[in-house]
């Protein structure tokens, strides 16, 4: 008995090795998914893209005539909560580029909104009207949740932006 269970041991062994150097094997000979302009991290893929909070707040673009750089987010939105919220005098630039907020789920929101905005007037077929933009962002204003939860859904949209 005690032979049988040893010879047993052995072949699952041996197959098991056997599986794991094919399945190696297949992978390292699989052709790599196309990259579609984006460059490799060691760990992870970073998209930047021309509609996220970071291409806005470069200054490669121009920015829309109905957004300029030094309107305050209060008055880009149109909403006094936002600027209680925010401060009367957050610009639209410094919430892209990430002044305010110190990375919570406020914080986040203004920015992903604020390029969500931009994009509404600049990108024909962007996911979201400036009007919609505008409504999202008042409406994500009443909890941590719903803030945390449309700045996710704004950060999809510009990602997908072109």
């Amino acid at each position: 008995m005690g032979m049988a269970r040893s010879l047993v041991g052995r072949t699952l062994a041996a197959a098991l090795a056997l599986l794991f150097l094919l399945s190696v094997a297949a992978l390292s000979s699989a052709a790599p998914p196309p990259s579609r302009g984006r460059k490799l991290g060691f760990f992870y893929t970073r998209t930047r893209g021309r509609c996220t909070p970071q291409y806005w707040s470069s200054g490669r673009e121009k920015w829309p005539r109905m957004l300029p750089r030094k309107s305050t987010v209060s008055r880009a939105f149109g909403s006094r909560a936002i600027g209680e919220r925010y401060g009367g005098d957050l610009t639209v630039w410094e919430s892209t580029a990430g002044v305010v907020g110190g990375g919570d789920a406020y914080g986040r929101l203004v920015k992903q909104a604020s390029a969500a905005l931009l994009n509404s007037y600049a990108r024909k077929g962007f996911a979201y009207s400036a009007w919609e933009v505008k409504t999202l962002l008042i409406q994500a204003l009443a909890s941590p949740q719903a803030a945390a939860a449309q700045a996710d859904r704004f950060a999809v949209a510009n990602e997908a932006c072109n």
